[in-house]
């Protein structure tokens, strides 16, 4: 029993020691686990702490980047590439240049402005009278000395039937005086008043003659028939129109030339006119305004067209380009154009010894092959990449387009090339 007992109590111990054992352990447990956690925290808080700090980081670059671009849009090209070349003791910056010599273009001048027919002509009665048949219609060609309108004769036929008369009744007694006069019957200057009254029977039939003539009405120049025109019945008097001829070969060009190109405008200069429906004809210069337009400060000119078909009409809109000559100029490409410190437009040059020059250059015109400029040398090296970080007097290495170093050569003035 005793050993029983002592048994029983040592299961007793054992268990509570179990209990024990289990109770230190749930709260080691949850230490580790509280310690865990905190580690955990203090992870994510370095991480936040640190993704801060970077951000801050880029800002600040940022800003200080900005704060350099701000200082570097006040220097001067000079200055900026006296940085970028690393100095006088650097190696010389290459460069790309193309030799390109002057060429003889021609000078064109362009102007805006409309056809006009060359003549509207308002052929008008010379007599009074009615308007008896009109044989013309509007819009048809007619030539010099075609019908256009009749009036009504009236006694102006009888007019000449009597002035024939009288004239035939003067000669006869003119030849039967000379017929006496030849077999001396009669004095010779019994002729004189016989003569005289038959001059003024002879100048009477011709008024009369020309009086009816008048009735026929004709135009005096070719063209086209257009309004006013009379109508059969109209009484017209002397001075008032049968119809108008409007002269359509040659036509006109009526442009206006601006004060800046008066200079380059001489008559007979040839020009190509291209109207908005797509006709193109060549003609020559006729007219120049010896005065200005005082509201647009430009100069009337007129270029005559041939127009043998009557193609081209009266008051179409048109461009015309005029010939004004020749001028020695470079084609350049617009990529190569730069300015200097002082905001000249130029180009920069390579010339001997390797040394950089500026040119300051005049755009004359822009085509799609380049730009035409003058102001240059006969030759010129031109710097075609690396142009803005250069300098005037400054050395570099000059290459061609394949890389390959250039032989920079003399520049030819102008004055030494024989055209």
């Amino acid at each position: 029993k005793k050993a029983a007992d002592d048994a029983a109590a040592a299961a007793v111990a054992a268990a509570k020691t179990a209990d024990e054992a289990d109770t230190a352990g749930l709260a080691r447990q949850n230490e580790l686990k509280k310690e865990a956690e905190a580690k955990a925290a203090a992870a994510t808080a370095a991480r936040d702490a640190l993704t801060k700090a970077t951000a801050a980081a880029t800002a600040a670059e940022a800003a200080a980047s900005a704060a350099e671009e701000a200082a570097n849009a006040f220097k001067t090209i000079t200055e900026r590439t006296a940085e970028n070349s690393g100095g006088e003791t650097s190696k010389p910056r290459s460069v790309r240049i193309a030799t390109v010599s002057a060429q003889a273009m021609p000078i064109e001048v362009p102007l805006r402005g409309r056809t006009s027919a060359k003549a509207k002509v308002s052929v008008v009665a010379q007599t009074t009278g009615v308007v008896q048949t009109v044989a013309v219609t509007k819009g048809q060609k007619v030539a010099a000395g075609d019908l256009l309108c009749t009036l009504d004769q009236g006694a102006r036929k009888l007019a000449v039937d009597q002035a024939q008369a009288a004239v035939s009744q003067a000669q006869s007694a003119y030849d039967s005086n000379k017929t006496l006069r030849d077999k001396g019957f009669a004095a010779d200057n019994s002729a004189l008043q016989l003569e005289a009254a038959l001059k003024g029977a002879q100048a009477q039939l011709q008024n009369a003659q020309l009086e009816l003539g008048r009735t026929e009405i004709k135009t005096e120049v070719s063209g086209v028939v257009q309004d006013p025109m009379a109508t059969v019945g109209n009484m017209l008097a002397a001075g008032q129109p049968c119809a108008t001829v409007v002269q359509l070969d040659p036509m006109l060009f009526v442009a206006s030339v601006p004060e800046a190109r008066i200079g380059y405008a001489r008559l007979g200069l040839p020009a190509t006119v291209t109207t908005i429906s797509g006709d193109k004809v060549e003609g020559k210069v006729t007219y120049i305004a010896a005065t200005a337009d005082e509201a647009t400060r430009s100069f009337p000119v007129e270029i005559e067209l041939p127009n043998a078909d009557g193609k081209i009409l009266d008051g179409i809109s048109a461009d015309a380009i005029v010939n004004v000559g020749t001028s020695t100029v470079h084609v350049l490409p617009q990529s190569v154009l730069t300015l200097d410190d002082d905001g000249v437009l130029g180009i920069r040059t390579v010339e001997e010894g390797d040394k950089v020059a500026f040119h300051a250059v005049t755009i004359v015109k822009d085509t799609r092959d380049g730009v035409w400029v003058v102001g240059l040398p006969f030759k010129v090296n031109v710097i075609t990449v690396g142009q803005e970080y250069v300098q005037p007097g400054q050395v570099v290495d000059a290459r061609t387009a394949d890389s390959t170093p250039a032989a920079v050569e003399t520049p030819v003035s102008q004055e030494n090339v024989t055209s």
